[in-house]
């Protein structure tokens, strides 16, 4: 699936600093006890001061005496002095994302909720510091990047080297963490925000457990309904076809790359005949290394690039070098990607997700092999997904997990009209059922919307007040007037001025 991993990445690098404050103690009342600590956004990122606990859970909940694992909890203090007494609860994609990562890349976007709320940071059971489930080069079985048989057995090595029963690393399993967190902290009602894959994990704590919650937030929304993988290849063509037409739409781009799409072509009819050795300087030790640059490293490049609309300024550039001959800066772009996946994601969480409340339920019958195979991805994912999951074991699912919730508490659905694998027709799929949404569509923006323009002010004013009532027209108005799409990179210096 791998929902949520390069919005995450960019905004990481992009993290400043957090002012230093006081930080509060622990909560009157809370079982859990809280120590001076350090979260960032991975290696070699700046460090934010928080409050943190290793907290005890059984490792499989129906059997609270047995065997235990350990859930990672960080809390960042409130600017204020006098918080409110409901704190922000941010929930990672992925999924195989740690929440604690996750925030600590992208907190600049929640510093106005962070005013008047402490941050609740959980690291999901099987990422970041809690038990993480954990395989070495499985990112190549999950993108599809070898053979079904390579799939197989890779699912095969990943099970044998994890440090727990992966059956009890599913969303159904981590919503009982997050309650229990509550409890052991001593408030009230969490204010929930899920990105991507954190989407389900925010909406089934809202499911199962209504009174604990007291807002919702869903940033590029994933339906309960909806099992992803098959059509994962579809909605990525569908927005490469749009980055191409919007390039050839926009003279200073159609002029500089004329017909992109049909010099995307050429090159994906080149790479499927002959792969391209090129040699780079590995992204973190610099060290050269020799890269065979074929269809599927062009697709999973290309399908991470076009989650932003930063880097899909790039897109027609990169396309266009590459199709001239010049492999090497979306080779680079490739190795990148490829290095965050592999550090951002938990695979066998993943893997544990997937393969429970996934794959299971794909319609096979009216999975389109034609269509799959008309995109540049191709099947080869789906195709990869489904080999994993049949040598790995199903976890625990709760019977309405893939129901839509029903809910009258208020809930801010967020969607990028350009994104490539959550689109607008998720958020409504999911709201059905909810009487009490907003639901807001960010103009050519791709996955995710924390970070965009008005966004963080509507998101901390929607959390003041506790109610969508707090999205008026001035937000509206700001959505449809501030954001755009970067003009495309016309040359590696930048758009035209």
């Amino acid at each position: 699936m791998i929902l949520n991993l390069l919005p995450g990445v960019l905004a990481a690098l992009l993290a400043l600093l957090l002012p230093v404050v006081a930080l509060a103690d622990t909560p009157v009342g809370a079982t859990l006890e809280l120590e001076d600590c350090r979260i960032s956004a991975g290696p070699g990122f700046p460090g934010i001061k928080a409050r943190c606990a290793d907290f005890e859970r059984p490792l499989d909940p129906a059997h609270p005496a047995g065997e235990t694992i350990t859930v990672f909890v960080a809390v960042v203090a409130a600017l204020s002095l006098e918080p409110k007494p409901d704190p922000f609860v941010p929930i990672a994609g992925g999924p195989g994302q740690a929440s604690s990562e996750f925030y600590s890349g992208y907190a600049n976007a929640f510093e106005s909720i962070r005013r008047e709320r402490d941050i609740v940071l959980v690291d999901q059971r099987g990422t970041g510091a809690s038990t993480r489930l954990d395989c070495e080069l499985d990112e190549e079985v999950v993108e599809g990047r070898v053979s079904v048989e390579e799939s197989v057995e890779g699912a095969r090595r990943c099970l044998e080297s994890l440090p727990a029963d992966p059956r009890f690393f599913t969303t159904s399993v981590a919503v009982e963490d997050l309650e229990a967190v509550r409890r052991a902290l001593a408030y009230p009602q969490f204010n929930v925000y899920g990105i991507s894959y954190g989407t389900r994990v925010a909406q089934h704590y809202l499911r199962r457990f209504p009174e604990s919650t007291r807002t919702v937030i869903l940033d590029g929304v994933v339906p309960p309904q909806v099992a992803l993988g098959p059509k994962i290849a579809i909605d990525a063509q569908r927005a490469l076809d749009a980055i191409f037409a919007r390039c050839e739409e926009s003279p200073p781009c159609n002029e500089r790359f004329p017909e992109v799409g049909r010099s995307f072509a050429r090159l994906t009819s080149a790479l499927d005949e002959q792969p391209v050795l090129v040699e780079l300087p590995d992204p973190l030790t610099g060290t050269l290394q020799a890269l065979s640059f074929g269809h599927n490293e062009l697709a999973g490049a290309l399908r991470l690039l076009s989650y932003h609309p930063n880097t899909v300024a790039l897109i027609p550039l990169l396309v266009y070098e590459a199709a001239a001959g010049n492999h090497a800066p979306l080779a680079s772009q490739y190795l990148m990607v490829s290095e965050s996946l592999s550090e951002a994601l938990a695979i066998g969480m993943h893997n544990a997700v997937v393969c429970t409340e996934d794959a299971p339920f794909f319609d096979r019958e009216a999975v389109d092999r034609e269509a799959l195979e008309a995109t540049y991805i191709g099947p080869v994912q789906l195709d990869a997904l489904e080999a994993m999951c049949s040598v790995w074991p199903a976890g625990v699912m709760d019977e309405e997990l893939r129901a839509p919730v029903a809910t009258d508490r208020p809930v801010l659905l967020l969607s990028g009209e350009a994104d490539p694998i959550t689109p607008p027709r998720f958020a409504e799929l999911a709201a059905v059922e909810m009487s009490n949404k907003a639901l807001l569509v960010g103009t050519d923006q791709g996955h995710g919307q924390a970070a965009r323009t008005c966004i963080p002010e509507i998101m901390a004013e929607f959390i003041d007040a506790g109610s969508v009532d707090a999205i008026d027209d001035k937000d509206r108005e700001c959505l449809a007037t501030r954001q755009f799409a970067m003009p495309f990179f016309l040359d590696y210096t930048g758009p035209s001025p």
